[in-house]
């Protein structure tokens, strides 16, 4: 479980290095992903009423460099960006990935 918690964790820095860097219109890619897919994920960590991950938000963890968003994961910044770390350890879960990725 820590194993996938982390992976997590990884994902939502990425999302709130993407937020505060990344146009999501630009072809610009951050550890494998789109700004867009980085900001497709963005809601879905961000409370009070999260919705589920999209489509979009799900394939580009699918295809993300996780070595790459693992060595985010000690980072200060998530709360900063308005993420709940909780909320950004269901992502994978909730995008029905089979197997935890490991950091």
């Amino acid at each position: 479980m820590e194993t996938h918690q982390k992976a997590t964790i990884s994902a939502l820095l990425l999302i709130a290095f993407a937020t505060s860097c990344i146009d999501s219109s630009s072809a610009q890619t951050f550890c494998n992903m789109s700004g867009q897919e980085l900001m497709a994920c963005k809601p879905s960590v961000t409370p009070p009423n999260p919705p589920k991950p999209s489509a979009e938000c799900c394939s580009g963890l699918k295809h993300a460099d996780m070595q790459c968003l693992c060595s985010y994961k000690n980072s200060n910044l998530l709360s900063s960006f308005g993420i709940d770390p909780n909320l950004a350890m269901k992502l994978p879960q909730m995008c029905k990935f089979p197997h935890p990725v490991p950091c």
